[in-house]
């Protein structure tokens, strides 16, 4: 086919408010993308952008292109991928950062045991190319907006809830004005929506505050007694059955799922095996009536 680059340049252009973001995707330069639309364009004998302001849109015939040109490179990803991954026993899964590192790691080994097949972690958050890098499934919390038609299957509710060490609430507990808040800057608002739905009140914008980048430092940051973090409950569940953590005032639903995002429904070989197994584990990540907030 000609100028299939062209159309690759297209398809992810179509999907960006400039031709800037599509270089930076693409790894090319903005002149190198101009090109490429303006070779298409000739090709086709019709104009597939225009420009407003600093942003590029599409066309009505750009439109018609941008719905063809994704359905066509969507079944070659697809194809790819199982044509790679039928050649493998492994699996590419993105997981967010501290699901990965306080929940998931620690059981691989059973999976890997029943199975026998390796999953080969990369972590991150928010929005994923599946396809990308080999990637088969992605886990993901559903509080992004998702850019593209995946399947989403359901695995647990989340459940929030301050944790503290032992140490540490028996040195505040007489006194909460003196908590320490720790706030994760991946999730700037976690205490405010966790008082937004608990019966609990505390002085969340009080005189005691320290920021992290990211959750999995918020947490060990409460394991170490500098504060009090908020905790998802499959991040800390481990740490309150062994005693490292206390949640005294419970767990609530924060209101969002966890999910595991595939390019179709119903899967096959290595990836339903794991897409089975991560349900069935992750399914009792949730606290116990005890666990709960009264």
């Amino acid at each position: 086919m000609r100028h299939l680059k062209a159309f690759h340049v297209f398809d992810v252009s179509a999907s960006c408010s400039s031709f800037s973001e599509a270089a930076q995707q693409l790894n090319i330069t903005h002149g190198a993308v101009s090109k490429q639309i303006k070779t298409l364009e000739s090709y086709l004998g019709v104009e597939l952008f225009y420009k407003k302001g600093r942003n590029v849109y599409l066309t009505t015939q750009g439109e018609k292109l941008k719905a063809a040109t994704r359905q066509a490179f969507s079944v070659l990803e697809t194809s790819v991928h199982e044509l790679r991954q039928s050649q493998t026993q492994a699996l590419e899964v993105s997981c967010e950062p501290t699901l990965t590192m306080r929940w998931l790691m620690p059981r691989l080994a059973d999976f890997y045991e029943k199975s026998g097949i390796d999953v080969r972690l990369s972590t991150a958050g928010g929005a994923i190319e599946l396809g990308a890098n080999g990637l088969s499934l992605a886990i993901r919390r559903d509080d992004f907006e998702c850019l593209r038609d995946y399947h989403k299957t359901p695995l647990v509710a989340e459940w929030v809830g301050p944790v503290f060490s032992p140490e540490y609430w028996d040195k505040v507990k007489h006194d909460l004005c003196e908590i320490t808040l720790i706030h994760s800057a991946t999730r700037p608002t976690a205490w405010q929506s966790w008082q937004d739905k608990s019966h609990y009140s505390l002085d969340i914008k009080g005189k005691h505050q320290q920021t992290f980048g990211h959750f999995y430092f918020c947490i060990q940051a409460a394991i170490d007694g500098l504060g009090a973090a908020m905790g998802s409950y499959p991040f800390v569940m481990d740490d309150i059955k062994r005693g490292v953590l206390v949640a005294p005032f419970g767990f609530v639903p924060s209101g969002c799922d966890y999910m595991l995002m595939s390019t179709k429904a119903e899967l096959e070989g290595a990836e339903a095996l794991f897409s089975t197994w991560l349900s069935e584990h992750l399914s009792q990540a949730i606290p116990t009536r005890d666990e709960q907030e009264k």
